[in-house]
């Protein structure tokens, strides 16, 4: 089989599409030929030799695919040859074909197609276990969502919306402000011209879903609403800041911090389960879309990451297989 490889860490230029050994499906795996793959900041750290695969996960790059089952292994319960699914993975779906733990699994919503289906794993399964299963977010409270317009914040904004919450977003210009707003943010927020924190208002945000890290802390404190949840799950803005314990104290606040490649595989059943239970059926009814900004042939990976690395694109940009 092909897959995308990356021999020496290093720029775009690094990703190089190779004959390798095929996957082959293990107990309790299924083996899938994958139709789509998309790209994902971590895939980016992966190629610059700064985010190393868990203990035993493929070494090619790629948290999320889609793609037919065409061998089931033993033990596997639920699933058959032929199956159109997409699922969540740690590593190798930028390759033809990739052995998947059943637990992760997903079957193709209705109404999403086979390839567009590579863009819901990985971004539903972060948003429900950071801001549903960790940080409580209910009917009636504000979610500040940072990044609005990528994939993650895309797919937070929707579901946000959809439990009855009052979304804020922030972006970077007016064509992804208005991205925003049409998916559901009551407020879309301009980072580069206005403070988030005092266009929150006097509650502020009870929820708050960043990626940007060290660079927003002290500004994320400012803005929780008291009792309110700020979730750490990126770090663009850099690695170490300093935390006001007595401005975090002051808000009865929790400062919460999670990945999601590297948890043991019955937590990921578990997200992945949450996922098909509470999610599916939303983006089965159309109340939550995948957003996608393009699809790019998995030959051309490395334009791909020029666009993830360019914050140019909208949504998820996914690699056609």
């Amino acid at each position: 089989m092909r897959a995308i490889t990356i021999d020496e860490p290093g720029g775009p230029e690094a990703l190089v599409l190779a004959d390798v050994a095929d996957a082959v499906a293990g107990p309790g795996e299924v083996l899938v030929e994958v139709a789509a793959s998309a790209v994902n900041r971590a895939d980016v750290l992966q190629r610059q030799g700064h985010y190393a695969p868990p203990p035993g996960a493929s070494p090619y790059p790629g948290l999320e695919c889609s793609g037919r089952i065409t061998e089931v292994g033993a033990g596997v319960v639920g699933w058959a040859v032929g199956d159109e699914v997409c699922a969540l993975l740690a590593g190798g779906g930028y390759a033809e074909k990739i052995a998947v733990p059943a637990g992760q699994l997903l079957p193709v919503p209705k109404g999403v197609d086979l390839v567009t289906a590579a863009a819901l794993p990985e971004v539903t399964s972060t948003v429900w276990s950071n801001v549903f299963q960790l940080a409580h977010l209910h009917l009636g409270e504000t979610l500040l969502v940072h990044g609005g317009s990528s994939g993650i914040g895309t797919m937070a904004i929707q579901l946000g919306k959809a439990v009855g919450a009052r979304v804020v977003a922030t972006a970077g210009s007016a064509d992804k402000l208005a991205v925003c707003r049409e998916l559901g943010a009551e407020l879309a927020v301009n980072y580069r011209e206005q403070d988030f924190v005092a266009e929150l208002g006097e509650h502020g945000a009870d929820v708050i879903l960043d990626v940007v890290g060290a660079k927003y802390l002290d500004r994320n404190l400012d803005a929780l609403a008291l009792n309110g949840r700020l979730v750490v799950i990126g770090m663009q803005g850099g690695t170490k800041a300093e935390l006001n314990l007595g401005k975090l104290m002051a808000k009865r606040g929790a400062v919460l911090a999670t990945s999601l490649r590297a948890r043991p595989l019955d937590e990921k059943a578990a997200i992945v389960a949450a996922v098909r239970e509470h999610v599916w059926p939303l983006i089965e009814s159309g109340v939550v879309r995948p957003v996608v900004d393009r699809v790019v042939p998995l030959g051309e990976a490395a334009d791909a990451h020029r666009l993830m690395e360019s914050s140019a694109h909208i949504g998820k940009i996914l690699l056609a297989v």
